[in-house]
């Protein structure tokens, strides 16, 4: 499956809780550059609601939300601010 944007980082958060699941992916994003691409998958559901919101109202650009065959989400975003 060809994806649009090649992440720089990918970070598996299966059976990560909310808000864990979040702040995880804030610490990951803190380390990375401007402009950098990570891609993280969580759970349906919740998760999959509440992470790309809180990471969009950081200030960061969420690039693409899809599900995968297993029906896990993959959500890419690109660092656009600094924490």
């Amino acid at each position: 499956m060809d994806r649009v944007v090649a992440p720089d980082r990918i970070l598996d958060f299966r059976g990560v809780q909310c808000p864990y699941n979040y702040v995880k992916t804030k610490l990951a994003l803190e380390e990375m550059e401007i402009g950098s691409i990570l891609e993280v998958i969580v759970d349906e559901g919740e998760p999959s609601r509440h992470v790309p919101k809180s990471i969009h109202e950081d200030g960061q650009e969420i690039l693409e939300i899809f599900k995968d065959e297993e029906g896990l989400i993959h959500i890419r975003i690109r660092k656009t601010v600094e924490y």
